[in-house]
């Protein structure tokens, strides 16, 4: 009997900008590991896909490194109203 093979997709949250105060630091909704814009060295997260709308920043897709959740960032074009 064969046993089938258990596929674990990773979740995805959606974290609004414009509801973050400060540098845009926040913590991952998982595992709470802090991910920072200022990080770029890929060790907390990586940029998995860029959503461009009009030649500007409309989404950016994270994957936390640690829990492998994907984290959907939006609120871009709504800050550069600001």
């Amino acid at each position: 009997m064969m046993k089938k093979a258990a596929v674990k997709s990773s979740e995805m949250y959606t974290i609004d900008l414009t509801k973050i105060d400060g540098d845009g630091t926040f913590p991952c909704p998982k595992c709470g590991t802090i991910i920072s814009p200022d990080d770029e060295s890929e060790e907390t997260y990586q940029i998995v896909e860029t959503i461009v709308k009009e030649d500007e920043l409309a989404e950016l897709v994270l994957s936390c490194m640690k829990c492998k959740s994907k984290i959907r960032l939006v609120g871009f074009l709504a800050q550069k109203g600001s």
